[in-house]
């Protein structure tokens, strides 16, 4: 147990008697320093803990330390992806604490330290996040990489760290003082908690008639919100229950969890939902996907935001707090940058552009055009993002360069199990060199949370291209429009909420989930051809116009700050 004495432990002493509300998640995106995050939606939530330290929410945030990261992506001459272990030592950052729980795995106890991390908001508001760890002498050395790699090793693995954030965080937060009220499920690796909450409040065993314990699901229901973020099968982590049997110390026997997690295979998506009072998808679409999905649930819908000072430039960040004071606190008030003169817009464009272009030739050698447009895509590289859309006919590319002249950057990591993932890379390199002297197409290594602040800055154009209704939300294009960027984007997700043809970006064809690939990628030649590029080309006053609309329309929007005011007001407070 905790010792009030122990100054480390003194530093969460002044967040115990307000904070309320626990939020979970296998992976989150605190600063570029620290590994914990693989993409989506661990940036999610590093900007979900930054909207609530400004806000002052009573919230505590807990993940796993993932001391040796997703991985580092390397990219061999042919465009092979290379994966090394991405270390990083939480000491500098975090400060340990003075505390340990235990969880049964398997046939052995794992233990689990915590580390905090204290996140502050600009305006003097925190929030703790705590980081889960069993790299401990105490532990069998099997044990002590559990926390290790994000996503990685096979089921069991997996389904281990799930135990060690579900079961482990919830028992840590008590050992650590914290006495909450909302557990706040991101995504459904976390949705092991709910059994720990189950476990807590169980009747006694009736002695006479043997029955029991009773567990009291609605009262975990009312502590439960499960936000789901994706529609895709293989989001959803699923495990045999032999698997299951084999490590989950579970407080519910196995056939009752079978009518909570699903008859055929442990599914933690659907046991999410059976035990969380509030479900959501991320944006209005996703909602109507999940509620498809999984009929009989009442999934309601807050659409994702971005966190603007995070992802704004320096550039333009100045230029707001000059004519839009308190931005960063109230980003709906970013409506009022249509009054920003529109050269001012484009002056802090070409500084951003001019850093992206600086990174392209560190990284790569290549020296691209700040004269000519610009399209960044950068995403993870899995079959459902169709990465390779906008090469799907190379002479129609190219003959659009010709009229039209514009080069290309792209970035993305493929999980290291997806071959599929990994031959697009391969591909996207085979393209660029096929495309040599006609269009500029450059592959950044190793996109991170760095390197994406300065793409969705520094790009003119960004390209989405999504096989809908596959799309839960994606963010990457609030963040671009927060610098002016216009997106270029399927009408799915976030987008169809956003997009106001020739006002805030372009859709790529109809709002339709049943057009094959080689006809949307038609309706994206014709967008490119005979509008986007013309238009920047052609009419550099219309384009200035429509980046100061999307900066104004998207920022005061699509901002993490309305996303957790619409949590607190209709998750949280219910």
């Amino acid at each position: 147990m905790r010792q009030r004495t122990d100054p480390q432990m003194e530093q969460l002493d002044r967040f115990l008697t307000r904070t309320r509300i626990a939020y979970f998640s296998m992976e989150m995106a605190v600063r570029p320093e620290m590994h914990t995050y693989a993409g989506g939606l661990g940036v999610l939530a590093g900007d979900t803990a930054r909207s609530c330290a400004e806000l002052q929410l009573p919230m505590v945030f807990v993940t796993l330390v993932s001391r040796a990261g997703y991985f580092k992506q390397r990219i061999t001459a042919d465009g092979q992806q290379l994966e090394e272990p991405d270390w990083w030592r939480p000491e500098g950052l975090c400060t340990p604490l003075d505390a340990m729980t235990g969880v049964r795995i398997g046939e052995r106890n794992v233990w689990i330290r915590p580390w905090l991390h204290v996140l502050k908001g600009p305006e003097g508001g925190e929030v703790p996040i705590i980081l889960l760890d069993t790299d401990l002498l105490e532990n069998d050395p099997a044990d002590r990489e559990l926390t290790h790699w994000l996503y990685g090793g096979d089921d069991a693995y997996r389904l281990k760290q799930e135990i060690v954030l579900g079961l482990g965080g919830v028992r840590l937060l008590r050992a650590l003082g914290f006495e909450l009220d909302t557990y706040h499920l991101n995504e459904g690796h976390a949705a092991l908690l709910t059994l720990e909450l189950l476990r807590r409040g169980a009747g006694p065993r009736d002695q006479a008639s043997g029955v029991g314990p009773v567990y009291d699901i609605g009262q975990v229901r009312g502590q439960c919100v499960f936000t789901t973020h994706t529609p895709v099968e293989a989001g959803h982590d699923r495990f045999p229950y032999e698997l299951v049997s084999r490590l989950l110390d579970s407080p519910v026997p196995l056939g009752e969890l079978r009518h909570l997690a699903g008859m055929d295979a442990f599914n933690l998506t659907q046991l999410a939902m059976r035990l969380s009072g509030y479900v959501n998808g991320v944006a209005l679409r996703h909602a109507e996907t999940t509620q498809h999905l999984f009929p009989g649930y009442v999934i309601r819908a807050i659409t994702n935001g971005v966190h603007v000072g995070t992802w704004t430039h320096p550039v333009f960040a100045h230029l707001y707090q000059q004519h839009v004071p308190h931005w960063q606190h109230e980003p709906e008030l970013l409506v009022r940058a249509l009054l920003i003169p529109e050269d001012e817009i484009w002056r802090c464009h070409q500084l951003a552009k001019a850093d992206l272009l600086r990174r392209i030739a560190e990284r790569t050698g290549v020296a691209l055009d700040p004269a000519l447009p610009l399209i960044g895509c950068a995403r993870r590289m899995t079959g459902y993002k169709r990465p390779l859309l906008l090469f799907q006919d190379l002479d129609r590319l190219a003959a659009i360069a010709a009229k039209h002249p514009f080069q290309v950057v792209m970035a993305g990591k493929a999980h290291p199990r997806d071959g599929l993932g990994k031959q697009a890379i391969r591909q996207l390199h085979e393209v660029a060199r096929a495309l040599a002297g006609r269009v500029a197409c450059v592959f950044l290594p190793d996109y991170d949370m760095e390197l994406a602040q300065a793409m969705v800055a520094g790009s003119d154009i960004w390209l989405n291209t999504p096989r809908p209704p596959l799309e839960a939300s994606g963010t990457s294009g609030m963040k671009a429009a927060l610098n002016g960027v216009l997106n270029l984007s399927v009408l799915d997700g976030w987008w169809v909420e956003a997009c106001i043809e020739g006002v805030t970006g372009w859709a790529i064809g109809e709002d339709r989930h049943d057009e094959p690939d080689a006809v949307v990628a038609r309706h994206l030649y014709d967008k490119l051809e005979n509008t986007v590029l013309p238009l920047y080309h052609g009419d550099p006053e219309a384009w200035r116009r429509l980046m100061r609309q999307a900066a104004a329309h998207i920022g005061s929007h699509f901002n993490s700050q309305r996303m957790m005011r619409r949590y607190a007001a209709e998750a949280y407070l219910r």
